[in-house]
């Protein structure tokens, strides 16, 4: 399939325990091995820091330019560590000064210290999310796939509702989106199926949690009688493979040119412009033909293959995540849902997290900052729990 590249930022730490703190009191385990690897961090930043002043260092732009990433990925758990360690101190001086003989000042440390145990405690859990195994694909742009299942229009109108929310979300996030393919879904409007390119610093990390089967509870505008229809859609992102990420043999691929066709399969232009490209040890085939250019259509279905191929690879890779590419999204059948989108209510639900909000309008048109933050928290909670 081809070959990824092994870039996982992790680090590897022997078990070691570090003596407790008057601010916490006794230490669990888990802690322990916390904050002994938090020292080690902080010994590898120092380093860093030492090396970006080094002229050797400066003078070959392409060290100095990884020693700079690291320090930038290290400098968010650095400065909440030491944070912790400022607060916690002043913890200590403040018990010491309950003992003092001057009440005054045993009266303003006693004010403090619950203030000053409250901050600890954040800053510990936060050092805790910070110390989460962190993927690798967090920071990458991602491909949005979007596509109709059950419910026919509907399902289509809908797909193309659910496009129009990312696409205003990624603008608020200053991402800029690239339709790659797309098949309309017929007279009505909407999408059989719509790919698109969001490039953007941390998309994938903001938009991971979206895939899967969203489902769509409204009456259609064809519906004389008003009855509600339930129809669904099933949205995938991918993170956008670069090619040091993964290398395709060409003689893997097998590339057709055709003409490109709109609705009802008229010929959109005369020359051979669409293009299809088959994987051919996968199966997998991309074709795009939205461009008038032959190349710019091959090289847009190359990046989705890339990316497909990537995600394939990555889920073989890690058993955590080895369920095949339709699982992701189910079959696109109702049932098996993440998301319910209930128009008559004005209602949508996140069934993973049991959050609702009655706010769907300004939710479609891309305000579901709210709902990507609650799940981000959901999962870093059950990553919590496991490594506890």
């Amino acid at each position: 399939m081809g070959v990824i590249s092994d870039r996982i930022f992790a680090y590897d730490f022997p078990l070691l325990l570090v003596p407790s703190r008057r601010g916490r009191g006794k230490f669990t385990l888990f802690e322990s091995v916390m904050f002994a690897r938090l020292k080690d961090i902080e010994a590898r930043y120092k380093e860093i820091e030492q090396l970006l002043s080094d002229p050797a260092v400066v003078g070959r732009p392409g060290v100095y330019q990884k020693y700079a990433k690291e320090h930038a990925d290290l400098s968010d758990l650095i400065e909440t560590y030491r944070e912790y360690e400022r607060t916690d101190r002043r913890i200590g001086e403040n018990q010491d000064l309950l003992n003092d003989s001057d009440e005054e000042l045993r009266e303003l440390a006693r004010e403090e210290l619950p203030q000053l145990k409250e901050a600890l405690e954040s800053l510990g859990e936060r050092l805790k999310i910070l110390l989460l195994p962190k993927d690798t694909n967090d920071e990458k742009s991602v491909f949005l796939e979007i596509r109709a299942g059950t419910g026919g229009d509907e399902a289509g109108l809908f797909a193309g509702d659910l496009f129009r929310m990312y696409a205003r979300f990624a603008e608020t996030c200053g991402w800029k989106v690239e339709v790659m393919s797309s098949t309309p879904a017929g007279g009505m409007g909407g999408f059989k199926e719509i790919i698109a390119l969001i490039s953007g610093r941390g998309a994938y990390s903001q938009l991971k949690h979206e895939s899967g089967v969203h489902r769509v509870q409204r009456v259609p505008i064809t519906e004389a009688q008003g009855r509600i229809h339930t129809s669904a859609v099933t949205v995938a992102i991918l993170p956008e493979a670069e090619e040091v990420d993964l290398q395709i043999d060409p003689n893997d691929l097998r590339i057709d040119v055709f003409h490109s066709s709109g609705h009802g399969g008229q010929s959109v232009n005369t020359t051979d412009s669409a293009v299809r490209i088959v994987h051919l040890p996968t199966g997998l085939i991309v074709t795009c033909q939205d461009e008038k250019s032959q190349l710019k259509n091959k090289n847009k279905a190359m990046k989705v293959l890339r990316a497909r191929l990537l995600d394939a690879a990555v889920k073989k890779h890690n058993d955590a995540i080895s369920e095949t590419r339709k699982n992701q999204v189910g079959t696109g059948d109702r049932s098996e849902r993440i998301r319910t989108y209930n128009f008559p209510q004005g209602r949508v639900t996140d069934h993973r997290i049991g959050l609702t909000s009655y706010s769907l309008e300004s939710f479609l048109d891309g305000d579901i900052r709210f709902m990507i933050d609650a799940l981000t928290t959901n999962f870093q909670a059950e990553a919590l729990k496991k490594s506890a």
